[in-house]
């Protein structure tokens, strides 16, 4: 039966804690639902209601959990990012067709005049640290008109989000509560989540991964989440011993960051409750699934989501399953196929091809964009299906390896590469601690490997040595022919690393002989 947010966290005792923040009391799931109800009449008043948008820009944290949750159960939300610029803003405004904007009582930032310029009505969201963590009221100044009151159903719209747009326009993703409701029990089951877990969340709460695998599936198990303000490798063992969560979800860098600092955490790690770690939005490599496994004493649970699968697609199941260093796991959820890249049709699983999914977490398409809809999806077996645009193949077991991004393999005169397998072949060197590799142009071969490379403490390794190293392990076409070294690597706004756009970001373009 499809469900709704408001189903999600209906059932559970009133009593129990829900939301929490380091240093914060927690707020009760009567007390979220009692939120729900007084941020309906808010926005009711406001002339907000179902179907209507609103956009949500507020620092990572409690607060911005409850407004998620509260706010899709009256009318849509859609959280940005609060890094952007003024014109940034304008954009994903209009985009959106946004009709209120919800912003902290004390925000002054550039989110203001653009919704100023499109009459866009502002929320202003009060917040007290003496309250329990994601308690909050909204405030306007002037009353809205009629809106519709009733209550979203599961075929409306919940959350909306924009693809990342690295490679062209970035695509409006509608999200219905069945949706998010679907992925949200996919992530609990494939975590065993129950009222007794407890998450620390570091993932920004205007991506997908931190909405629904966090906050979304927590609830929908009646189990615990604290909200950090965000991931902060300096705070973040501090944040560890105070919450004592039985896991945490992150991006590899962010795991890699952890991994930096765990030696002299290391009695922290020791008496943490951690029952798992859970890795997803980017490929962890090996070796950082291997050592985070050692440093914790808890297996790492790799997973594989998108936006446009309200999350999870496939899962490194729990013990006493196997977790495949190097793969994402089993199916968990929505169905996953392999389909041929070019023609709309299924190919046998052990065949290499591009990842399709169908299932009830699924968006039903991208909103306004026939061309896109007509690329990305297609009929086949009675059923519809949805190109996630990674190519792979799975095992004998159906575990899923990923064998890269469609758009992201490198094509060098004609002979393709991964720069996954790149990547895992330089992190197998003890002294290179974060390494990516993409394309740079070339002007006979159209495209040529480069590598940026972030190496350990005390390292002297130098490009030539790493390149010395690649030409061991690798067939000469795929050694890097340059070798950066950074003291970081640029990362999008959710701690990924973007392979598309990183040879501009670095002034890698010109092509060169």
């Amino acid at each position: 039966m499809s469900q709704t947010l408001a189903t999600l966290i209906a059932a559970h005792a009133a009593t129990a804690p829900a939301i929490g923040a380091p240093g914060r009391d927690w707020l009760t799931y009567g007390a979220l639902r009692d939120l729900t109800g007084e941020v309906g009449a808010a926005l009711h008043g406001q002339g907000i209601g179902r179907g209507d948008r609103v956009a949500i820009v507020l620092p990572n944290g409690p607060e911005m959990a409850t407004a998620f949750v509260t706010i899709a159960q009256t009318a849509t939300a859609a959280p940005l990012n609060p890094a952007y610029r003024q014109e940034e803003y304008e954009f994903y405004l209009e985009d959106l067709k946004a009709k209120a904007l919800v912003v902290a009582a004390e925000y002054d930032g550039p989110a203001l005049p653009a919704a100023a310029r499109f009459g866009i009505r502002v929320l202003r969201l009060t917040a007290s640290a003496r309250d329990p963590a994601g308690t909050f009221t909204l405030s306007t100044e002037t009353a809205g008109d009629r809106c519709d009151t009733t209550a979203p159903e599961a075929d409306d719209t919940a959350l909306i989000l924009h693809t990342s747009g690295t490679t062209s326009r970035p695509k409006i993703v509608p999200l219905l509560h069945a949706n998010v409701a679907a992925s949200a029990r996919n992530v609990s089951a494939s975590l065993d989540l129950t009222p007794e877990d407890c998450c620390l969340n570091v993932m920004p709460l205007f991506h997908i991964h931190g909405l629904i695998a966090a906050v979304s599936a927590s609830l929908a198990a009646g189990a615990r989440i604290s909200c950090a303000s965000g991931f902060n490798a300096l705070k973040f063992f501090a944040q560890l011993d105070e919450v004592r969560p039985s896991w945490f979800t992150a991006v590899p860098t962010m795991h890699q960051a952890i991994l930096s600092r765990a030696a002299r955490n290391s009695e922290i790690i020791a008496r943490a409750p951690v029952r798992f770690l859970r890795s997803s939005s980017a490929s962890l490599p090996a070796p950082v699934m291997q050592e985070l496994t050692a440093t914790f004493g808890a297996p790492v649970i790799e997973a594989y989501g998108m936006t446009e699968a309200a999350h999870q697609m496939c899962c490194n199941p729990l013990p006493p399953r196997a977790q495949k260093p190097g793969s994402v796991g089993i199916a968990a959820g929505p169905e996953v196929a392999i389909a041929d890249e070019t023609e709309n049709r299924l190919l046998d699983r052990a065949a290499t091809g591009e990842i399709v999914i169908s299932g009830p977490n699924v968006t039903p398409g991208y909103e306004g964009n026939p061309k896109a809809n007509a690329e990305n999806f297609f009929e086949a077996g009675g059923k519809r299906w949805f190109r996630t645009g990674d190519q792979g193949a799975f095992d004998a077991e159906g575990y899923l390896r990923l064998t890269g991004r469609l758009k992201e393999i490198i094509n060098r005169g004609g002979e393709k590469i991964s720069p996954l397998e790149v990547d895992a072949a330089l992190l197998s060197h003890p002294e290179i601690a974060q390494v990516v590799c993409f394309a740079v142009p070339h002007p006979k071969l159209g495209e040529e490997i480069a590598a940026a490379a972030v190496l350990a403490e005390g390292s002297s390794l130098d490009e030539q040595g790493i390149r010395a190293f690649a030409a061991e392990r690798l067939a000469d076409f795929k050694v890097p022919r340059r070798v950066l070294l950074l003291d970081e690597i640029p990362k999008g706004a959710t701690g990924k690393i973007q392979r598309i756009g990183m040879a501009e970001t670095l002034g890698l373009m010109e092509a060169d002989a």
